[in-house]
């Protein structure tokens, strides 16, 4: 292949010092799905397994330079968006995108930790609603992160049904509504939907604890859009990777939390 051809997969998110999660993540999937990986970092934090420890956001001037970076010297098909921890990094994101107009943008909208505290104040929310999610190709939201971008509840699959719709409403291109957090006996049901086409893929669920599956998914759908998968298929793909990289996951600090196996899971079963 000429290098010229080579596509790229830029992630804008957090460091995650203990390798499991953001950029980290991020850039294991783009190589185990053989796609050339950039990154600009929004965020730095100082983690492991059992939680993070400090949190620093760099200058702005810092993130912009490493995104006009990035897009000047590389074919960059897709973005990856994943921890943006205050409103004027959403804006700034969101003034590149308008004006490096990349083909995909995939948002993973973090902003609730696993205990459930809200990691974004409100204007950060209200950012990422009017700047980021009408510049999305695709929004890739927990059943907690959903609740927020709506301002209501989802306590069934009648209401994540309903929900889905509703995030295509706000202006993505296409929603993702991953169904981890919803209790739906031994199976877990992720919907998208976009103007045409609505889907639910299905996993059993798994009894782990698992670190970096949302910034994962994300990656791998922006490395199959990449690879020149339909935007149905490059989810259907990376959610069945998902799933191997569970099934193969591993222990590496001293808590219960598992890492996803990137490598192996790039190997189908």
């Amino acid at each position: 292949m000429n290098p010229s051809t080579i596509l790229s997969a830029l992630t804008i998110a957090g460091s995650d010092s203990g390798g499991g999660a953001g950029i980290q993540a991020d850039l294991k999937a783009f190589a185990a799905h053989g796609v050339h990986g950039l990154s600009a970092i929004a965020a730095l934090t100082a983690q492991h397994t059992r939680g993070v420890t400090a949190v620093h956001v760099p200058p702005l001037d810092f993130l912009q330079a490493q995104i006009d970076a990035c897009f000047d010297d590389f074919q960059v098909h897709a973005v990856k968006l994943g921890m943006l921890a205050n409103a004027d990094v959403i804006h700034l994101v969101a003034d590149a995108l308008e004006k490096y107009q990349p083909t995909h943008v995939v948002l993973d909208p973090v902003m609730v930790a696993t205990s459930g505290a809200k990691l974004l104040e409100d204007s950060a929310l209200r950012a990422m609603r009017e700047r980021l999610l009408p510049l999305a190709t695709l929004l890739t939201p927990n059943t907690p992160e959903a609740e927020l971008l709506l301002d209501r509840r989802i306590e069934s699959a009648e209401n994540a049904e309903d929900a889905a719709a509703a995030l295509l409403e706000l202006g993505t291109g296409a929603v993702l509504l991953k169904g981890g957090h919803l209790a739906e006996g031994r199976q877990v049901v992720d919907r998208y939907i976009d103007g045409a086409t609505r889907a639910e893929f299905t996993h059993a669920r798994l009894p782990v604890d698992a670190h970096g599956t949302g910034c994962t998914l994300a990656s791998a759908i922006a490395a199959q859009l990449c690879n020149g998968l339909r935007l149905p298929d490059a989810c259907e793909s990376a959610i069945d990777y998902i799933a191997r990289g569970l099934q193969r996951g591993y222990h590496p600090g001293r808590s219960e939390v598992m890492v996803l196996d990137h490598f192996g899971a790039s190997r189908p079963a």
